[in-house]
């Protein structure tokens, strides 16, 4: 959907620290500050449901998931949780929301 993205242009600068740059090659959502978190999820939900929504209103049918994509969700739920990413069941049901 993005091909470039800046999160000052869309209102969320609150995630730049968990940007990954030269200086900070391993920023991960950790990193953003506690008291911004509530915002930060809103606009991220905002911006993944109008996402979803394009994808669905334009039709175009699912691509096959490779094999890293599963692999890609455990290292983002790792980053929030590592008991996220160990649990199966929690990984099984975004690939099949996903999907969905």
């Amino acid at each position: 959907i993005v091909g470039e993205f800046n999160c000052s242009c869309v209102g969320i600068s609150k995630c730049l620290p968990a940007y990954c740059k030269d200086d900070k090659p391993n920023a991960c959502y950790n990193d953003i500050p506690k008291k911004d978190l509530a915002e930060v999820r809103k606009i991220g939900r905002l911006v993944g449901k109008k996402g979803l929504a394009i994808l669905a209103k334009s039709g175009a049918p699912a691509v096959p998931r490779p094999p890293r994509a599963q692999e890609s969700l455990k290292l983002i739920l790792k980053s929030v949780d590592p008991k996220f990413a160990a649990d199966e069941s929690v990984i099984e049901k975004f690939m099949a929301w996903k999907k969905s």
